[in-house]
């Protein structure tokens, strides 16, 4: 099969096409054909092995000294299951599945084995292979970090950089918990985060959030750019500063998962896709985020037509 690999720490030009062995399911495992998955900034981050100073001999121990221990990089997808091992009852060969796979990787690739009590479940029947692979990052990410703000009910929570990924899910979820919602962008983004229900939006080139006199209860820094240092002034008492960048990784649980899943089948949620790319366009694709424009979600769409 085809695969994207990731064959050192660096550029874009890292990645390289190649052919790997096609994975073999064990007893409980399932094997998924995989139609679409997603760049996102911490597909990048690994690539480029860009880490907070704190966290650098960690994260090295973790994802491997000189390049990824796990070579095929991609943490969600949506796909087909394409065949199942002898012990399997969850699922069937046919069932249409979405998937996150977190710090284990491997969605850059046309297969992947996957167990079937794994983060892993059906995909509504009405909703793309698209869309199915773009909510598991962003929305599990923007589910984290509300909560580490302990968000509430009438809370005005402010977003910070809510046209990524991560900033279109947390403005749908923040307003899903009933906050009131203030969303900073650029100004090419301020009718997006309109329609994606902020109570308010700021375009950053003209308005600066940090010298208004409104103070929030939570500010959820989604891209990592807006230092704790400029916030505290905007901060209510008692209100949350929480971040991307430096605040750990987000814990996934499969009830978040199955959460995101049932809001996206009721239209409740929707992911925003800004581009498409091929699987052998990935170096592309990622280097288009590394950017820091992208609007939503990249996807990659992997050998089917919708």
């Amino acid at each position: 099969m085809k695969a994207m690999v990731c064959t050192a720490y660096g550029s874009p030009e890292v990645l390289k096409l190649r052919e790997v062995e096609k994975p073999l399911p064990k007893d409980h495992e399932i094997r998924i054909k995989i139609y679409a998955t997603t760049v996102n900034s911490g597909d990048c981050r690994v690539r480029g092995f860009r880490s907070p100073l704190l966290y650098k001999i960690p994260m090295r121990l973790v994802l491997g000294l000189r390049r990824p221990r796990q070579p095929i990089l991609g943490v969600e997808l949506a796909g087909e299951v394409e065949a199942i091992g002898k012990s399997v009852t969850r699922f069937k060969i046919g069932d249409q599945v979405l998937a996150f796979r977190g710090m284990r990787f491997g969605t850059y690739a046309q297969y992947i084995c996957m167990p079937e009590d794994g983060m892993l479940l059906l995909k509504p029947p009405h909703v793309t292979y698209d869309e199915a692979a773009a909510i598991s990052f962003g929305g599990t990410t923007a589910l984290h970090f509300l909560r580490k703000g302990n968000i509430k009910q009438g809370h005005k929570v402010l977003v910070y950089g809510a046209s990524g990924a991560v900033g279109t899910m947390a403005v749908q979820l923040a307003k899903r918990y009933g906050a009131e919602v203030t969303g900073v962008c650029s100004t090419a983004n301020v009718e997006l985060v309109k329609k994606l229900g902020a109570d308010r939006v700021m375009d950053y080139t003209r308005e600066d959030f940090t010298k208004s006199a409104e103070r929030y209860d939570i500010i959820l820094d989604a891209v990592g750019k807006m230092p704790k240092s400029r916030c505290k002034h905007s901060l209510a008492p008692h209100g949350n500063y929480v971040t991307v960048d430096g605040q750990g990784v987000a814990k996934v649980l499969m009830e978040d998962l199955r959460l995101l899943t049932e809001l996206l089948a009721d239209g409740q949620i929707k992911p925003v896709i800004d581009r498409r790319y091929g699987l052998e366009e990935i170096a592309e694709a990622h280097r288009y985020v590394d950017e820091g424009h992208k609007k939503g979600s990249v996807v990659i769409t992997v050998g089917h037509d919708e």
